[in-house]
């Protein structure tokens, strides 16, 4: 694969799993009442709670790699079908264990403060889904320091796009509705879903090559 090749891939199945058009009814339901300077403090915070996990992940994922002594390729095929499991109930309009129930909406909004960390920027936009996304595909980069700033990159222009998302997420959000949202959401899921697999076919044919 190219490093623009590369590049794109990241880009486009981090953009998919952090799914920020997906999360606007959250983000506008969790922040409805709020006056305009606590919105922005809030979305400020949780996309750089998004930039700095997903940061550290890539940054150190191969480090976690050595110290459990589990190979690429096994997380690849774990990853895969984490992300696969995700891109199905998306595709299905459902919501996943990474999203939020009732419980954690009710408790969200009782602790205002803490909303840009605990549930936008964890688990609603930084998910086991995203992290092991960003994890994989820095492992994949291997020493190729382009590959590995193109993952960084990736990241960064994902956040930026988050930020702009979730920022007019209240116009954007009346302009779709809830049937335009669900819509992109599940076109998001398709591609994750061939990303999932895609991931599991690499770590099988990887872990065969080893043999």
């Amino acid at each position: 694969m190219t490093d623009i090749g590369f590049f794109l891939a990241v880009l486009a199945s981090v953009f998919a799993i952090v799914d920020p058009i997906g999360t606007l009814p959250f983000f506008v339901g969790l922040t409805q009442g709020f006056d305009a300077g606590d919105r922005a403090v809030i979305l400020r915070r949780a996309v750089l709670v998004l930039l700095m996990v997903l940061s550290l992940f890539a940054l150190f994922g191969r480090f976690l790699f050595t110290a459990f002594g589990f190979t690429l390729q096994a997380f690849e095929i774990a990853g895969g079908i984490l992300l696969f499991v995700v891109a199905f109930d998306m595709l299905r309009g459902e919501l996943t264990a990474t999203r939020l129930t009732p419980a954690d909406r009710d408790e969200a909004i009782a602790r205002r403060d803490e909303l840009s960390v605990v549930p936008l920027g964890i688990p609603l936009l930084a998910g086991p889904g995203a992290i092991s996304t960003v994890m994989i595909y820095e492992g994949t980069a291997g020493g190729d320091p382009l590959g590995i700033l193109a993952t960084f990159v990736a990241i960064a222009l994902v956040s930026a796009a988050t930020f702009l998302i979730l920022r007019y997420g209240h116009g954007i959000f009346t302009y779709l509705g809830r049937v335009g949202v669900m819509a992109v959401t599940r076109v998001m899921g398709l591609i994750l879903a061939a990303v999932g697999v895609q991931f599991v076919l690499d770590g099988i044919v990887g872990f065969l090559a080893h043999l």
